[in-house]
Parts: structure tokens; sequence; C-alpha cells
């Protein structure tokens, strides 16, 4: 009978330091049990800022010496699930841009509670079915509520759903963590803190 599965959730503010510690966590994990490591890139290199973002994470992996493959996966988590098996530590970064993605593809059916729904299902399950195949999964999310929201309906939704999947990502998690200032918090199980 194949060992279960570990589901690691990581999250903290923009530039915390969370894509570095799940990056390193990744590592430490594939090189210890000699795992193949996966990066899920959910990113869009829709303006400056953001391909400067993606371009300094691709520098990043590079220059940690090791091989990962990268997987370009702005939607639809579900299509590259059977990618993956039992001797891959996969990285998936980030929850919170996966959910603008989905939103913004969307065009006006966001404000839809049935499209919100299917959603959250929609991104849970494809999580659920790499989580089911590989032998480590790490989701990093930005921690988007300590921000205050404003009176965009958009804003609001958004961040409503990013508290949804959240707690749901820490329930199925094996280890939670919160990183602050380069400091990762141990919220649920781990020993890092």
């Amino acid at each position: 009978m194949a060992e279960p599965s570990t589901f690691i959730f990581i999250s903290g503010g923009v530039r915390s330091g969370k894509s570095t510690f799940a990056e390193e966590l990744a590592a430490e994990v594939a090189q210890q049990s000699g795992s193949q490591l996966h990066y899920i890139a959910a990113g869009q290199a829709n303006d400056p800022e953001m391909k400067e973002r993606i371009e300094k994470h691709k520098k990043d992996r590079l220059k940690s010496g090791l091989k990962w493959r990268t997987w370009e996966q702005p939607r639809n988590l579900a299509e590259i699930a059977s990618c993956f098996s039992s001797k891959d530590v996969v990285l998936l970064d980030c929850l919170t841009t996966l959910v603008n993605n989905e939103l913004f593809q969307a065009g006006e059916q966001w404000e839809a509670p049935r499209f919100q729904r299917r959603m959250i299902e929609s991104i849970s399950e494809g999580i659920r079915q790499i989580k089911g195949r590989c032998q480590t999964l790490i989701v990093v999310s930005n921690e988007v509520l300590n921000e205050p929201i404003g009176s965009s309906e958009l804003v609001f939704t958004y961040s409503k759903l990013m508290g949804v999947l959240h707690q749901e990502m820490a329930r199925e998690a094996n280890q939670a963590y919160l990183v602050e200032a380069g400091i990762p918090a141990a919220m649920k199980g781990g020993e890092k803190s």
C-alpha cells in the first residue's frame, strides 16, 4: 500500500518570504526522499511587475542548482494532475494568483454565487487530485484578509473566496505555516517557528 501524501499549506503577506520558504522546504523534502521537484506556476505576465516577479522566481530556482520541472498552469489545475506520481514533490505558487486568473477569466459571471461555488470546488478538486498523486504537495497563498478591503464588490468577493479557500486548505493540510518577515511560524503540524 502506498504511503499517504503530505499536504503543506503556506500563507503570508506579499513579499513575506513565503515562496522562498516553500521552495526551500520542497527542496529539503525532495533531497531526503530522492523525489523529483515540480513547480506549478499560476502567474501570468500581464503587467511589468508580475513579469519581474515571475523572472525572479525562475532565477531563484535556477540558482538553487536543483532540477525543477515547471508547469505553467494559470487555471484548471485538474488538467495536469495525472502528470504527477508518488515520487514527486509539487509546489503550487500561488493560490491567490490562481483565484485571480479564474475570476478575471469569468468576466461578469464572477458575481454569481453559483460561479463562485463552482470555482472553489474546481480549485479544491484540482488540489485534491494533485495531492492524491504526488508524495508531497505544497500550496502557497497570500494573506489578503489582513489588508483593508475597501468598497469594491469584486475585492470583497475575492477576499471572501480566499478566506473560504484558506480555511479549507488549513483544514486539509498536514502542516500549515504563516510566514512574516521571512520567518515561518508553524500553525499546524511542522517544526519551524
